[in-house]
């Protein structure tokens, strides 16, 4: 039955709302990025000092605002034990075709890193099998390997899901969701995929549009990984894993006697094989720094009057990428103020806006991540080792790079369809005035990217705000406006030392998204609500079988 702002809205009219009062200042958010991007807190990279002050500071916000430890057996803080590692400069690194070796220079042909506790990666003339998109899919009726042994082999991959670049006539058009990216398409699973095959390594073709990101991005860590710290029986297999650049792939398949445009293609087909590059090996030895750093989530909480076991969790991620090389400026910190100073802001200020008020039927629980930028690894550690009951988690809220070029007409949804938390945004941004609008370049596959994605892999309901997921309809310039600002982000400042707080940022814009976030949240808490996940979701039938445990 249509509602009667639909019916309304068939018949051209409108409907008076009333619009709610803002709460969330502009000020406040700038002063905290600040303070959180400045050099003092030396870029947030977990294991530094600059995680001990960051941490210090955070729990010292939370305490001061009136909140309550959320963490382990009362604490604010969940250590999160990571290995850390980092490659040395390459002793051998190359391809090998024929009679031919090609040097390949790290960072230019080639970009690759470790997750594997020791002290140095040797691969020697290892083989080297393209597998299409990688994808083993059953329930899509799809699967790239079909039974290739990669024992030992290093696998090359096409970036993004199997539709991605698909035409009218491949097999793949309408599979994998189109152009929204699925998380088959995700470089994790890849890697993932690869391992549980047993290869020694796995490389991924880069490509811009494919990625989501250039090669500056995929090269900014030089080197550096993190993982969980693992048990022996529960690492990866792969030696090494990383990106080939789109000329040094084609350069590469070339000297093999294969064409990379037509195995595009090829891919796309259900029928496609993995295809191994006759004569070509891969050859590289680095030393390796390990070490296994202790880590922190910090967990803040204001418990529910009326069902406390029941939680509302707010999240954003408080690392960043620490110091690099400098930038024209001198600059050394990637200290990441948008990336995610300001989600970390959002979070106080939601605070804020909860302690002034009533207190909430049900518990609030803050969540400052460590590690997403090297894998999502705080909050997957967490949703593995919950404090609070995944299944009486009511909904994750998740606040990870915001739009600072002004107000907008529009809130940005990511990953549409997926639960009913999607009608709630729309529900509280009309009472702002504001329309919602689908993510724009859904191919980025930015709903799999960000750690609310911890929590849905395990039922947990969840709403991302991301800004640069689209363009927004800016009051002054309107979508160009919006558009330019998120090209000007992406392009130049995206995991780079200028992303820094600037007299141009116009927070009034993020404000009122995290308003918005506010509102969803104050909603829920002073409910009996569970939000829901929608037919067709991946995640729905996880959240069904703890149904039970919520009513």
């Amino acid at each position: 039955m249509m509602n009667h702002a639909r019916i309304l809205a068939a018949l051209g009219l409108t409907i008076a709302l009333p619009l709610h009062a803002q709460t969330i200042s502009p000020d406040a958010l700038e002063r905290s990025a600040r303070t959180l991007a400045s050099d003092l807190f030396e870029g947030r990279a977990p294991g530094t000092p600059g995680e001990d002050r960051t941490i210090g500071y955070l729990v010292g916000r939370f305490q001061a605002l009136g909140l309550e430890p959320g963490g382990p057996d009362g604490q604010w803080v969940q250590t999160v034990p990571l290995l850390h590692t980092k490659l040395g400069p390459a002793e051998t690194l190359g391809v090998a075709q024929g009679a031919t070796t090609t040097p390949w220079t790290f960072g230019q042909q080639v970009y690759l890193s470790t997750l594997q506790p020791r002290d140095h990666v040797a691969l020697d003339r290892a083989p080297m099998v393209f597998v299409g998109y990688g994808v083993s899919a059953p329930e899509r009726g799809w699967d790239d390997f079909k039974g290739v042994d990669l024992t030992g082999k290093i696998a090359i991959f096409l970036v993004n899901d199997p539709d991605f670049e698909a035409v009218k006539g491949d097999d793949a058009i309408g599979k994998f969701g189109g152009r929204t990216m699925t998380y088959y398409g995700r470089w994790t699973y890849k890697f993932e995929e690869a391992a549980r095959r047993g290869a020694i390594g796995a490389l991924i073709v880069h490509d811009t549009a494919g990625a989501g990101y250039g090669w500056n991005v995929v090269t900014s860590p030089a080197g550096e990984n993190y993982d969980l710290v693992r048990p022996t029986d529960k690492l990866t297999s792969l030696q090494v894993q990383g990106w080939i650049e789109s000329t040094a792939a084609e350069a590469l398949f070339s000297g093999a006697g294969l064409d990379l445009s037509t195995l595009r293609q090829q891919a796309r087909s259900r029928n496609f094989r993995p295809v191994a590059l006759k004569g070509a090996s891969f050859s590289a030895a680095f030393p390796v720094k390990q070490e296994v750093v202790q880590s922190a989530n910090v967990l803040a909480r204001i418990p529910g009057a009326k069902r406390p076991g029941e939680t509302v969790m707010y999240g954003a991620h408080w690392d960043a990428y620490g110091a690099g090389k400098p930038d024209a400026q001198g600059r050394i910190y990637r200290a990441g103020a948008n990336d995610d100073a300001l989600g970390i802001a959002s979070l106080f200020e939601i605070a804020r806006a909860f302690k002034a008020g009533p207190t909430p039927d049900r518990s609030i629980l803050f969540a400052a991540w460590t590690a997403e930028e090297r894998g999502l690894l705080g909050s997957e550690y967490y949703a593995t080792n919950p404090v609070w009951p995944l299944e009486k988690t009511v909904a994750n809220l998740t606040i990870d790079i915001m739009q600072t070029a002004g107000k907008a007409k529009d809130v940005i949804l990511v990953g549409k369809g997926q639960d009913t938390l999607e009608d709630d945004m729309a529900r509280v941004a009309a009472t702002q005035g504001r329309a919602v609008t689908q993510e724009s370049l859904p191919e980025r596959g930015l709903f799999y990217r960000a750690d609310h994605f911890s929590m849905a892999k395990r039922g947990v309901p969840v709403l991302l705000i991301m800004g640069i997921a689209g363009a927004s309809d800016l009051v002054e310039g309107g979508r160009a406006a919006g558009q330019a600002w998120v090209d000007a982000y992406t392009g130049q400042c995206y995991h780079q030392a200028c992303d820094a707080v600037n007299d141009g940022w116009k927070l009034d814009g993020a404000a009122q998204d995290v308003d918005l976030m506010l509102g969803i949240g104050r909603d829920l808490a002073t409910s009996d609500r569970w939000p829901e996940w929608k037919a067709g979701s991946e995640f729905k039938a996880i959240r069904d079988r703890s149904a039970a445990e919520r009513r």
